[in-house]
């Protein structure tokens, strides 16, 4: 039998980098033009909670149909969606300003509802709805890499996104002083997407998804997940629908409990900082954006040599646990309103991150095995897309009680997600399906 190299994922990384450099470089000022367009720290949880929403939706379908019909094309659908709410988030630059609703509430604070804010609701509804493009990526990349190569290929993966975040609020500070202002970022954006759109198609090949080849005796969630089958052979499956099918699988609960709770302290920090930073630290765009590239940076540093060293040293397990707890250390720091200490909590949270988080995608590839990546992908997705909605919405409101503090309810949460990761135990390699 004949073998073919697999194919190079340096394409895939280059989707990613551009992809991430796309949504990234609108980072630094989205929360300054939300509360030029009337918002406040609850809108900006609002519309970031809007994406996570529609990618609940959107996200376990696009995965499933990859298994079906092939990564490749749903990674073209996903981005072109993303290119089509950059457009949409454009218009919201030509619409008048004035308020037709105006809101002062004890609980949400005061802000005005205008015509910008509801079409930029829109554009981040477009972008989740087909917001398939981590899910999916992460599945193109399990089906070529040697199961040796995985945490290193994760944490490359990691790596291109991270350079994105470094160039993309580089980007945006220098864009954003021209006599444009916030509108040429967005154009940039819409550019980058387009690119990204032209790599898929051009630049990444078509890979066969590994199906289920098993006759499955009555219907299963092999079934529900669209994988085809064909006789002589006979395979053990979970007899459960969709949901309780994934978590039957050995480990799965708590890899996914771990998963919400990261996505959860996250959302508490992605919406909390911008907002303390303009309001309780008096940092301009600039400075916002300094920031993000620091962080950017210094993840790039943990999750290339430093992931790739430690990798060898430490069990999967452990690298998890200890990423951690370094990271709630990190969003605990936060709390201080001094910037040489601010700083250091990025480190913190660059070091806990990228030890983390390149691991956890690692063994949660390795724990689904070959047959159902794109589901368990879409599926991991959709729990961390409902972690977002409650920790972006929630936590908007939170800040305009807790402020600061809230960085703080952010730390306890990714401890519990470090001890939690602890009860985690691999299952055992996978045998290979035996003629009946």
């Amino acid at each position: 039998m004949s073998t073919q190299p697999a194919p190079s994922i340096t394409p895939l990384l280059a989707v990613n980098f551009v992809g991430t450099l796309g949504f990234s470089i609108v980072t630094p000022f989205l929360v300054v033009l939300v509360t030029q367009w009337g918002g406040n720290a609850v809108v900006y949880g609002l519309i970031a909670a809007t994406y996570s929403v529609f990618q609940l939706v959107g996200a376990p379908v696009l995965g499933r149909m990859s298994d079906r019909v092939g990564r490749r094309r749903i990674l073209l659908l996903s981005q072109a969606g993303t290119l089509l709410s950059w457009a949409v988030f454009l218009v919201a630059f030509t619409l008048p300003e004035g308020a037709f609703a105006q809101v002062n509430s004890r609980w949400l604070g005061e802000f005005a509802v205008t015509l910008p804010l509801v079409v930029l609701f829109v554009a981040r509804a477009a972008d989740g709805l087909t917001g398939g493009n981590v899910s999916v990526s992460n599945a193109y990349l399990a089906d070529i890499t040697p199961e040796a190569d995985r945490a290193r290929n994760f944490g490359r993966m990691a790596v291109s996104g991270n350079l994105g975040f470094i160039v993309g609020p580089a980007l945006a500070g220098l864009l954003g002083a021209t006599l444009l202002g916030e509108v040429l970022p967005v154009l940039a954006a819409f550019a980058i997407s387009a690119l990204a759109l032209a790599l898929i198609q051009f630049g990444l090949v078509e890979v066969a998804p590994q199906r289920v080849t098993e006759v499955l005796e009555e219907p299963s969630p092999c079934d529900l997940y669209g994988q085809e089958h064909r006789p002589a052979y006979e395979v053990k499956c979970p007899q459960a629908n969709g949901i309780r099918a994934i978590l039957a699988l050995p480990g799965m609960a708590v890899l996914m409990a771990v998963n919400f709770l990261v996505m959860l302290g996250f959302s508490f920090f992605y919406v909390a900082f911008p907002v303390h930073a303009v309001q309780g630290l008096g940092w301009a765009v600039t400075d916002i954006g300094i920031y993000f590239a620091a962080l950017s940076l210094a993840m790039i540093v943990v999750q290339g040599p430093v992931l790739a060293r430690l990798s060898k040293l430490c069990a999967e397990g452990w690298l998890m646990s200890i990423g951690g707890a370094v990271l709630a250390l990190g969003f605990a720091a936060l709390m201080s309103g001094q910037t040489a200490v601010i700083y250091f909590a990025a480190l913190l949270v660059a070091l806990g991150n990228g030890l983390m988080w390149p691991t956890f995608q690692a063994v949660l590839s390795k724990a689904t095995g070959p047959q159902l990546q794109g589901a368990v992908q879409g599926f991991a997705q959709s729990a961390g897309a409902v972690a977002s909605i409650a920790g972006l919405v929630v936590g908007g409101i939170a800040y305009v009680a807790l402020q600061g503090a809230l960085f703080g309810v952010a730390a306890v949460v990714i401890a519990g997600s470090a001890l939690i990761v602890r009860a985690y135990r691999a299952p055992p390699a996978p045998s290979e399906a035996k003629p009946a």
